[in-house]
């Protein structure tokens, strides 16, 4: 009951977020450093680590806004997975090439290599980071970023991070922490599936934690976005929704991934394949009506389950070959009808228990679930027929120690 109150009251705070008519849209790091903070690059050879995402509150990209500007000149541009335009289906290795707009190399950092080398920054004197997270830590920009700031802090160069709004809010931290043996590229740092901080503070988090390895530091900047609040969802903040990656087309799918994104590690369609990526799940061996039995309770407030059936299709640069392709599913489309209860993570751990319940004989793990997860401890739970409601509050003490060592490399109120 009393965590049933706290939950509530966040749910109250967060809906007032958006309200009022003072509301202010927010900056993001990107405008302060164009009009602000050019000294940081002027005169200086340019490196520039991003993808689509990263443009003005008036929708220009980094690097059609920067190459413009006297004095600045990009000598390189490095893309993350989903490539410079966000064009690449996920998982889906890219080369290097030369941007058509600007004639500049672009090195892949999601090819034979995934941390800048020292002959891609023989032309560097500043690294910029540039791309809109969406709070999730198997969402592999963040591990990208923690690759390139090793890789300045060997060479010695400055590394400046332009900060964005965590989309999903910077309120609400859950699931489990990762644990160092199941350090993985879609998590690398010591911090829960929903981590609730922007890309800046992880930085920050990297850097003061000592997290780089062999006691690097980098020579960090953070460029923090202007008048983003922690309450605040990405549709409050007046700025662009560009879709992130090829399968997050929208901010309820990123909005879900966080838990639905668990599915990947299991033989339950998240959706690739349809109109609605992690909002449509199934199998075609489950039964919508019977799991929705068990699982409508108290965690999963703040969602409507829609039973449905679907049938995932390949999809060029988006979902090529996704699971279950031709093969019609039953399950659920995910409506969202309270953001601010909702709990993703808490969801996916009971969709998972009651599937494991009533279909052990049909749900397997693939060996990447771990790495999703973080640890082990979650499929041992899971497999051994544990509650849902314990397996959840098991994470709390690793939570409330990462949510006491993140508090001094917060930016945001």
């Amino acid at each position: 009951m009393i965590r049933r109150i706290k939950l509530l009251f966040l749910a109250m705070l967060l809906g007032l977020a958006g309200c009022g008519p003072g509301f202010k849209p927010v900056s993001p790091g990107l405008d302060v450093l164009i009009h602000e903070r050019l000294d940081l690059i002027r005169g200086k050879r340019i490196g520039i680590i991003t993808n689509q995402t990263a443009v003005t509150r008036s929708g220009v990209h980094i690097v059609d806004a920067l190459h413009r500007l006297p004095g600045v000149t990009i000598t390189a541009l490095f893309a993350p997975e989903h490539g410079i335009r966000g064009e690449r289906a996920g998982g889906e290795h890219i080369a290097s090439y030369v941007d058509s707009v600007t004639g500049i190399t672009v090195f892949s950092l999601y090819g034979k290599t995934r941390k800048p080398t020292p002959e891609m920054l023989d032309s560097v004197d500043v690294l910029l980071f540039d791309i809109q997270d969406i709070g999730t830590r198997f969402y592999t920009f963040i591990s990208t970023m923690g690759l390139a700031m090793e890789a300045a802090a060997e060479r010695g160069i400055p590394f400046i991070v332009l900060d964005r709004p965590n989309p999903i809010t910077g309120a609400i931290v859950e699931g489990p922490v990762l644990k160092p043996e199941f350090k993985s590229f879609v998590g690398m740092y010591p911090i829960p599936i929903r981590h609730g901080m922007t890309v800046g503070e992880l930085a920050l988090m990297i850097n003061g934690e000592g997290w780089l390895p062999g006691g690097l530091h980098a020579d960090l900047t953070v460029i923090p976005a202007r008048g983003w609040q922690r309450l605040q969802w990405f549709d409050q903040t007046g700025l662009p929704w560009i879709k992130t990656s090829p399968n997050i087309p929208t901010l309820e799918s990123a909005i879900l991934y966080p838990g639905i994104g668990l599915l990947e590690g299991v033989n339950i369609s998240e959706g690739r394949g349809t109109d609605r990526p992690f909002q449509n799940i199934g199998a075609p061996w489950l039964e919508p009506e019977k799991l929705k039995k068990d699982i409508t309770n108290y965690w999963t407030y703040g969602l409507q389950l829609e039973p449905i059936e679907f049938t995932p299709v390949s999809i060029p640069n988006v979902a090529p070959h996704p699971e279950y392709e031709g093969r019609p599913c039953r399950g659920f489309r995910l409506i969202i009808n309270d953001r601010n209860v909702l709990r993703p993570v808490s969801f996916a751990i009971y969709l998972l228990a009651a599937a494991h319940k009533y279909y052990a004989d049909s749900l397997r793990f693939t060996p990447g679930f771990d790495r999703l997860a973080g640890t082990n401890t979650l499929k041992q739970q899971i497999l051994e027929g544990t509650p849902a409601k314990e397996i959840i509050a098991s994470w709390q003490r690793d939570l409330n120690r990462f949510k006491a060592k993140r508090k001094k490399y917060l930016l945001y109120r």
